[in-house]
């Protein structure tokens, strides 16, 4: 582990020092599960969410991983994990098929999903059957939608916390390591973008990504107590074109290396495509605390190499 490459896990990068203490403290016998270990460190380590609780879940995913890629070792759980059959539900199921032009839905609505709610079971089933990835797991500030056209069912979003680093973003944005740090959580990453399968209306995947970037910016601020600036996504090269994301006026920016985590199991990732959505003009002095002038992303757009937006580009 050198000293110049500290680790990121659960959206915080460690120094040797703190993995170090991460050694001592899953070593100590007191510790003897992992709540013990993660209470532990986020006392240690002063992670907290911004209520000033310990951010256990983090916390435990960050853990888990470091286990996974050996840089800790962890006690056996203390249960035996639950294989949980989804269940399928008749929301769930394919509907009657939806096609036309984004003029003929008259009531396009989004609506917010709550977690523990019914919504949610529905949000995790659809991206389960019908999205590439899967529902995933988002520890952290996020939000997720559900898109309806009345009572019908389109569409559903996810947004989480964003790359930890990432080169193009980063070099374009010009901040440094302290300034990204403090400012991190103003750029909020599109995590899940699903048209369900069904549904074949020509416009409607971007304008629906419309439709979210200016709603989102307001949620956020009611559920986080923050504002986000900028809004990024990755989209999978040789899968998607990410035309609808052009069509939105999303801005392709570079792509990805296809490497995972700095660890010893570090395995080769698809190639994405990276995209970006100003939610304020003035994001660059934002994240830059003020020290960079703002800059106009729309002379760098990327065209799409697809004409179709019929499925649109789908993120990770």
């Amino acid at each position: 582990m050198p000293e110049s490459s500290p680790f990121h896990y659960g959206g915080r990068t460690f120094t040797l020092d703190e993995v170090e203490s991460i050694r001592r403290i899953s070593e100590d016998p007191w510790n003897s599960t992992r709540t013990d270990i993660a209470r532990a460190v986020c006392e240690a380590l002063h992670w907290v969410k911004r209520d000033g609780q310990p951010n256990l879940l983090s916390c435990n995913i960050a853990l888990r991983r470091m286990e996974a890629d050996g840089v800790i070792w962890l006690p056996l759980p203390t249960k035996e994990p639950v294989q949980r059959k989804r269940r399928r539900t008749a929301a769930g199921e394919p509907q009657a098929p939806i096609s036309g032009s984004r003029g003929d839905l008259q009531a396009l609505q989004l609506r917010v999903v709550r977690a523990g709610s019914d919504q949610a079971k529905l949000w995790n089933e659809l991206m389960e059957r019908y999205h590439y990835l899967g529902h995933g797991t988002m520890a952290g500030d996020q939000m997720r939608y559900l898109c309806y056209d009345g009572e019908r069912l389109l569409a559903a979003f996810g947004f989480g916390a964003a790359a930890f680093r990432l080169g193009p973003r980063d070099r374009l944005i010009g901040w440094t390591t302290e300034e990204r740090e403090a400012h991190l959580h103003l750029v909020v990453e599109n995590r899940r973008f699903l048209v369900l399968p069904w549904v074949e209306v020509n416009g409607l995947a971007s304008s629906l990504l419309a439709m979210v970037a200016r709603r989102l910016p307001v949620d956020w601020q009611e559920r986080y107590s923050y504002r986000p600036v900028l809004l990024e996504t990755f989209v999978e090269r040789g899968r998607y074109a990410g035309t609808s994301y052009a069509a939105a006026n999303w801005i392709l920016i570079g792509r990805t290396q296809g490497l995972g985590r700095p660890a010893p199991a570090q395995q080769r990732k698809p190639i994405k495509d990276i995209w970006l959505y100003p939610l304020e003009a003035g994001f660059r002095s934002v994240l830059t605390g003020g020290r960079l002038p703002a800059i106009d992303l729309q002379s760098r757009r990327g065209l799409p190499r697809r004409t179709s937006e019929r499925r649109g580009g789908v993120p990770r």
